[in-house]
C-alpha cells in the first residue's frame, strides 16, 4: 500500500503535524515529572486521536458564579444561625467530589514534621468564586477576650474574622431535625442547656460541608468542625501557636485551606531542651507561600512539636486586594473542645457580614420585624327606634 495517502492528510495543515509532534513531546515529558500522574498524559493521548486533530474542538462552558443564576437558590438554616447561609449550586457541589486538583506532596524531611501541601487542592478558578461566595454569605465574628498573664488582666480582640461550626465527637445532631443534639453513643436526645451550657452549636452549612466531605475523602481523616478566619489586611495576622489542644486528641490532623491573597505560612520547631551531650539538633524554619486554592494537611505529630503563623503582609493582591480566607477543617473530641472554639470564634458580640458596595465588614443587625397594620375599629352605627305602630 502506498505510504502518500497515509500522509497526504498531513499535508492540509502544517500546524497539525506541529500539534501532534508537540503531543508526543508531552507525554514523553509527562512520563519523566514526578508531580504529575502519568495516567493524566496517557488519558490525554487516548482521547487526542488523529481524527479530532481535523474536528473543531467543541467550546468549554466556564462555570460563571459559584451559584448558578438560573437555578433557584437554596438556604442552610438553624436557630443558631443569624441569618440562612446560601448553598452552593448543585454543579459546584458536584465538582467539589472531584477534587483535589492536584496530588498532595509530603513534607516530612524534618525530625517530628509531617505535612502534606496540594498546590493547589482547589483549581484556580473555583478557589476565586469560592473565596467571594464565602465572604458575602457567611457570619463573622471579631471576638474580645480577656487572659490573665502573671497576674496582669489584658484585653485581646482578635486581629481577624473569624466564624466556627461543629460539634465535638460526643454529641451529634439530628439528621431529621438539627436544632436536636444527640448523645453519640446511646443516640438519645441530650439537654443543650446542660450539655453546652455557654453556646448553642451549630450545624456545618452546605457550602462548607460540601468542601469537609471531598477532604475527608481525599486525606482518608475524619473532621466535625470548620473554623474560618478571614485576614482583612495584610495588617491581619497570627502569631506563632500550635493546635496541641488535648480535646484534638494526640496526633490531630488538621485540614488547612487558602482563599484569597497569597500570604506565608511559617512554621517553626518549639524549643527543645539541651540534651546530656550537649548537640544539638538543627531545626529550618519553613516557609510557604500559599497561593488562593492550596491547602496543607498537618497531622501526626507536627502540632506536639512544631509552631505556625501567618505574618503580617505589606502591599496588596491585584486580584483580591488583601483579603484572605482560611478555612481549617478538624476534629474535637470532647466536650471541652466545643466551647473553646465557639468562645474564641464566635463569642458573645456582634455578627459581621461582607457589604460589597463599601467592600468592608460592616456590622449586621437583623430587619425589624413590621408590626403587624392596625386597622381603626369601626363601631355599627345604632339602629334608630322604629315607632310603635297604632292600633
Amino acid at each position: 500500500m502506498p505510504l502518500l495517502p497515509l500522509w497526504k492528510p498531513l499535508t492540509w495543515s502544517f500546524g497539525k503535524v506541529v500539534e501532534i509532534r508537540a503531543l508526543f513531546r508531552l507525554k514523553t515529558w509527562g512520563n519523566c515529572r514526578r508531580d504529575i500522574p502519568t495516567s493524566s498524559f496517557n488519558n490525554m493521548a487516548q482521547k487526542r486521536t488523529i481524527h479530532s486533530f481535523f474536528t473543531p474542538d467543541p467550546k468549554k462552558q466556564r462555570i460563571a458564579t459559584i451559584a448558578d443564576e438560573d437555578e433557584t437558590p437554596t438556604y442552610s438554616s438553624h436557630n443558631t444561625y443569624p441569618f440562612p447561609i446560601r448553598d452552593l449550586s448543585k454543579s459546584i457541589t458536584k465538582e467539589l467530589t472531584s477534587l483535589p486538583a492536584r496530588s498532595g506532596r509530603p513534607i516530612n524531611d524534618q525530625p517530628e514534621l509531617d505535612l502534606i501541601c496540594f498546590e493547589p487542592f482547589i483549581p484556580s478558578y473555583l478557589a476565586k468564586d469560592l473565596f467571594r461566595f464565602l465572604r458575602s454569605e457567611l457570619p463573622f465574628y471579631r471576638v474580645e477576650y480577656s487572659i490573665k498573664r502573671f497576674g496582669v488582666e489584658t484585653q485581646i480582640r482578635t486581629p481577624r474574622y473569624t466564624t466556627v461550626f461543629g460539634l465535638d465527637h460526643t454529641s451529634l445532631f439530628d439528621d431529621d431535625n438539627p436544632s436536636i443534639i444527640l448523645d453519640a453513643r446511646t443516640h438519645t436526645r441530650i439537654n443543650i442547656g446542660e450539655a453546652y451550657p455557654r453556646y448553642s452549636p451549630r450545624p456545618i452549612p452546605q457550602c462548607l460541608d460540601a468542601l469537609c466531605k471531598s477532604t475527608e475523602a481525599a486525606t482518608n481523616c475524619k473532621f466535625n468542625f470548620c473554623l474560618v478566619n478571614y485576614y482583612a489586611t495584610g495588617s491581619d495576622s497570627i502569631s506563632f501557636h500550635s493546635d496541641d489542644e488535648r480535646f484534638l486528641g494526640p496526633e490531630p490532623a488538621i485540614a488547612s485551606f487558602s482563599l484569597g491573597a497569597a500570604r506565608d505560612f511559617l512554621m517553626k520547631h518549639k524549643p527543645v531542651p539541651l540534651p546530656p551531650d550537649g548537640q544539638t539538633t538543627v531545626f529550618k524554619q519553613l516557609k510557604l507561600p500559599l497561593a488562593s486554592g492550596d491547602m496543607i494537611l498537618m497531622k501526626g505529630k507536627t502540632q506536639s512539636n512544631w509552631l505556625h503563623s501567618i505574618p503580617k503582609r505589606a502591599g496588596k493582591s491585584s486580584q483580591y486586594g488583601d483579603g484572605r480566607i482560611n478555612i481549617t477543617f478538624r476534629r474535637a473530641m470532647v466536650k471541652g473542645g466545643t466551647d473553646n472554639y465557639y468562645n474564641y470564634n464566635v463569642g458573645k458580640g456582634p455578627v459581621f457580614r461582607w457589604d460589597d458596595t463599601a467592600r468592608e465588614m460592616k456590622e449586621w443587625k437583623p430587619a425589624p420585624k413590621a408590626s403587624p397594620e392596625r386597622k381603626p375599629i369601626t363601631y355599627p352605627k345604632p339602629e334608630k327606634d322604629e315607632p310603635e305602630k297604632a292600633d
